[in-house]
C-alpha cells in the first residue's frame, strides 16, 4: 500500500505548486486524509498548546477520568465494549459564538492561548477550502460561501486525551466513525500514535509527525463534491503504556442553517454517474440531529434518510431554498 500523504504547503508558493496541488487532489480523492507540514502556524505556538493541554489534563481532568472509569467498571472488563470510548474530552466553541470564557477549570493563559490557536486553525481551514475549490474547478470561495449559511460557519475544537488503557484489545480510544461536518484539522501528539483510517479494507496508521496538522474530510464535503471526495471511517486505538495521547481536533463545519447539496458544476462530470446527482439536499442542522443519534453507524443510511426527508419536504412545501 502507498504511504500516507504528507504534504508541504510551503511548496504551493514556488515551482512545485502544480505537483503539490496534485498531491492534495490525490489525497482527497483516494484517502480522505492528508497531513500538512510547513503550514504557517508557528511551531512555538503549537508547542505551547501541547504543553498547556497536557498540564490541564493532569491538573483538572485525570482524576475525574479515573473515577469515571472506576464507577463504570471499565478497568475490569472481560468482553469487548462497543458503547463507550476511552477518552477524556472537553469542547470549545469559536463560531458563531465563542464559549471559551465560560468553560470551567481553564487557566486564563490557556484560554488566551486556545483563542489564538483557534484563529490560526480557522485561517488555515479557509485556505484549504479554497485549495479544494481550485482542484475541483469551483470558483474561489464557493465552499466558504456554502458553509457560511446566513450568518457564520460552525467552528469548534474538541480537546481529547487518551490515557493508558489496561484492556486496549477490548476498548477503543474512539470507536470507528466518519465525521459529520466539513473539514477537520487535527493537531495530534507526535510521540504517541493511535489514529487509524480505513483504506481498501485495512486499518492504516496516521503517522505522528511533529508540528504537523492532519486534515480529514467530513460528510458534508462528500455531499457537496457529489462523491468525488469521500469522508473516511477512522478510529483511535487505545494504548497501554506511557503518558497517553493528546489530540486537538478543530471542526470547520457549515452553519446550522446552511443548505447542503452537490455543487451543480460537479454533477455528472464523471461518465459512469450518468449526469445524476447522487446525494440529497438538506439543512445542516437536520443532518446533525440525525448524526448525533447514529454517529458510530455507517454513513450511507444517513444520506438515504436525508433523501427521504428531502422528498417529504418537496411534496409538502416545495423545494428547499438555496439562496
Amino acid at each position: 500500500m502507498e504511504s500516507f500523504p504528507i504534504i508541504s504547503l510551503e511548496k504551493l508558493n514556488g515551482e512545485e505548486r502544480g505537483i503539490t496541488m496534485e498531491k492534495i487532489k490525490d489525497a482527497c480523492e483516494n484517502w480522505g486524509f492528508f497531513e500538512c507540514v510547513n503550514h504557517g502556524i508557528p511551531h512555538e505556538l503549537l508547542d505551547r498548546v501541547e504543553k498547556m493541554t497536557k498540564e490541564h489534563y493532569k491538573k483538572c481532568m485525570e482524576e475525574r477520568f479515573k473515577e469515571s472509569i472506576k464507577n463504570r467498571g471499565l478497568d475490569s472488563v472481560h468482553t469487548e465494549v462497543n458503547d463507550v470510548d476511552w477518552e477524556s474530552t472537553f469542547y470549545l466553541k469559536h463560531l458563531p459564538i465563542s464559549n471559551i470564557s465560560d468553560v470551567p477549570d481553564l487557566h486564563d493563559d490557556y484560554r488566551a492561548l486556545m483563542k489564538e490557536f483557534a484563529g490560526k486553525i480557522e485561517k488555515l481551514s479557509e485556505e484549504l477550502l479554497d485549495l479544494l475549490c481550485e482542484n475541483l474547478g469551483l470558483e474561489k470561495g464557493y465552499l466558504k460561501k456554502v458553509f457560511y449559511g446566513s450568518k457564520s460557519p460552525t467552528f469548534g475544537t474538541k480537546v481529547s486525551n487518551y490515557p493508558p488503557c489496561p484492556k486496549p484489545d477490548l476498548i477503543k480510544g474512539l470507536r470507528a466513525h466518519t465525521d459529520a461536518g466539513g473539514i477537520i484539522l487535527l493537531y495530534q501528539d507526535d510521540k504517541v500514535s493511535g489514529l487509524q483510517l480505513l483504506k481498501d479494507g485495512e486499518w492504516v496508521d496516521v503517522p505522528p509527525v511533529k508540528h504537523s496538522i492532519v486534515v480529514n474530510l467530513g460528510d458534508q464535503l462528500e455531499v457537496i463534491t457529489n462523491g468525488k471526495y469521500k469522508s473516511v471511517e477512522h478510529r483511535v486505538i487505545s494504548q497501554t503504556d506511557g503518558e497517553g495521547r493528546m489530540s486537538i481536533a478543530s471542526f470547520y463545519n457549515p452553519g446550522s442553517d446552511s443548505v447542503i447539496f452537490p455543487a451543480p458544476e460537479l454533477i455528472g462530470k464523471e461518465s459512469e454517474k450518468e449526469n445524476k446527482e447522487n446525494y440529497p439536499k438538506f439543512v445542516f442542522e437536520d443532518y446533525m440531529k440525525l448524526y448525533s443519534a447514529v454517529k458510530f453507524q455507517a454513513k450511507e443510511p444517513r444520506f438515504e434518510a436525508m433523501k427521504a426527508m428531502e422528498k417529504t419536504v418537496a411534496n409538502n412545501v416545495g423545494p428547499l431554498a438555496t439562496a
